[in-house]
């Protein structure tokens, strides 16, 4: 059916709720649950969120939102009764949609943007002439698709997107407590809500703020979707609306203000260096510092044709939780020489799981290789940070703050481990040992040090201070993580030991804003 409302007709796809993999690790064995995330019930209110610290905004209020017209004049109550009218003519498949979007707003963004990053994870294959063209931002739907979502851009596009719903959610709290305006139902009771209604002031709208803020952020990291995120758009508002929860007024002010915070953040990310991040031309001098450190025999594309390093100067972007100054104190010591006693261990090893190899290796192996059509491990990580958010009834603005915090110290883990990468240019097991071969795909950039160890040890660190009775599940999911690249014959031991240590390096430093951020 169409519809035509507020926010723009258009034809509704009434897509299920997806269901959510949650998965509970214990030493190298995993149970999986395949709950569908029902409608959230924050535990607390968090009433004092327009007082914490944001990420690119200088403060709270620095976008102003008009005061809202008052709840005893006859536009608002207009409005009242406009929603009224809409609430009482629901039909089932928008009951569909105010379900869906009742699991949270930031919830759900956060899903559809793994999903688009799981759908342009596609590395661009080779030409006849052995070239490997570019995506282009320019024109995202010509082969090969923009973006290559790999983990490293995957990683920057859930911090771009976090951040900007974090920073957009506590400038609305500001606005919320300052005006006080109440619940649509509150001041009239006629009015039938599909969804619990808290004493949360409803304006500027909550879900409008996050719906506007992902948008932008999304149709620039995925430029070919807009259609399918301006549907999700539209049908994320008008879900408000048939749910009874916002009056029209409510809606326009946390949209206007969604889009100012989208632009702030977008515009950090226009001076942040990932236009250079893929400077082929940075490739000789990298190999050339390699060389003089100690690494003998450097790593080489395995590819044929042979595939230019993925992303060699991401290294270079700009971090969220430290400077760049403090980027060479992240990286690791040298690994060991080539030809050396613990090279020759480490190697032993994967010749070993080569030949010997369990079922039970094989399975983490596949499950932690989040590769080609997957949302990479920065993904895989979100999700987790993300259902426990749901899981512990986190309210909007927190779980906003949780994955802000998550996506930041993802971002931060792939930098690092880019610079050390590239800095040590090192080789990987295969190209040493033709006979260590892998079953879960061969990255294109060096060895040393393993990304999945160190995106997964930030975020066990981040996710441990934020969840700490998780603890001991969150360590083990990402020693798991860590190992899994050893079973799949990927990495030496010594790269995945050391990419843990920095991973948890680079979560103490968001655990630090934490600290300090006035969430406590």
């Amino acid at each position: 059916m169409k519809n035509t409302n507020l926010f723009g007709g258009f034809d509704f796809s009434y897509a299920k709720a997806l269901l959510l993999l949650v998965t509970v690790v214990s030493s190298c064995t995993k149970t999986v649950d395949e709950p569908v995330a029902g409608v959230n019930t924050p535990s607390s209110l968090d009433q004092d969120a327009g007082n914490w610290k944001p990420y690119v905004l200088t403060s709270t209020s620095e976008v102003a939102v008009a005061t809202p017209t008052a709840v005893t004049s006859e536009y608002y109550k207009t409005e009242l009764k406009k929603l009224k009218d809409i609430a009482a003519a629901v039909t089932p498949q928008q009951k569909e949609q105010v379900n869906y979007w009742g699991a949270g707003a930031v919830f759900r963004w956060n899903e559809i943007g793994r999903e688009l990053a799981a759908r342009y994870n596609t590395p661009p294959a080779s030409d006849k002439d052995g070239k490997y063209p570019l995506p282009d931002a320019a024109n995202p739907l010509a082969d090969p698709k923009f973006p290559f979502a790999n983990p490293p851009y995957t990683a920057r596009a859930l911090a771009y997107l976090s951040v900007a719903q974090y920073d957009a959610l506590i400038s609305a709290w500001n606005y919320k407590l300052k005006y006080n305006r109440k619940a649509p139902s509150k001041t009239d009771e006629s009015i039938k809500t599909l969804l619990p209604v808290t004493d949360l002031p409803s304006y500027p709208s909550e879900d409008a703020v996050v719906a506007e803020a992902s948008f932008l952020v999304l149709k620039a990291m995925f430029p070919g979707e807009v259609p399918f995120l301006e549907e999700k758009l539209a049908q994320h508002k008008n879900s408000r609306l048939w749910a009874g929860m916002n009056v029209e007024s409510d809606i326009l002010a946390g949209a206007e203000l969604g889009k100012a915070v989208g632009a702030k953040v977008m515009a950090r990310a226009k001076t942040d260096g990932m236009s250079a991040a893929n400077n082929q031309a940075k490739t000789a001098e990298m190999i050339a510092n390699a060389k003089t450190i100690g690494t003998t025999e450097v790593w080489l594309s395995q590819e044929f044709p042979k595939r230019p390093p993925m992303l060699p100067t991401y290294g270079f972007v700009t971090p969220w939780n430290f400077d760049k100054a403090t980027l060479p104190t992240l990286r690791p010591t040298p690994p060991p020489a080539i030809g050396s006693a613990e090279f020759t261990k480490n190697m032993d090893e994967l010749r070993d799981i080569a030949k010997n190899q369990t079922r039970e290796q094989a399975k983490i192996a596949s499950f932690w290789s989040d590769g080609v059509g997957s949302y990479t491990p920065p993904g895989h990580w979100h999700r987790r940070g993300a259902d426990l958010c749901h899981k512990n009834n986190f309210s909007e603005v927190r779980t906003a703050r949780t994955l802000a915090l998550l996506g930041t110290a993802l971002q931060d883990a792939g930098i690092a481990c880019w610079d050390a990468k590239f800095y040590f240019y090192y080789p990987r097991p295969n190209q040493m040992d033709s006979k260590v071969k892998t079953s879960v795909g061969l990255p294109n950039f060096p060895s040393y040090t393993s990304g999945h160890s160190t995106f997964s040890g930030a975020a066990a660190e981040l996710l441990a201070y934020i969840f700490p009775a998780e603890k001991q599940k969150l360590d083990a999911m990402a020693l798991e993580a860590s190992v899994s690249r050893i079973y799949g014959l990927i990495h030496y031991r010594f790269d995945c030991d050391a990419g843990l240590s920095s991973g948890h390096k680079v979560g103490e430093y968001a655990v630090q804003r934490a600290k300090a951020d006035g969430a406590q």
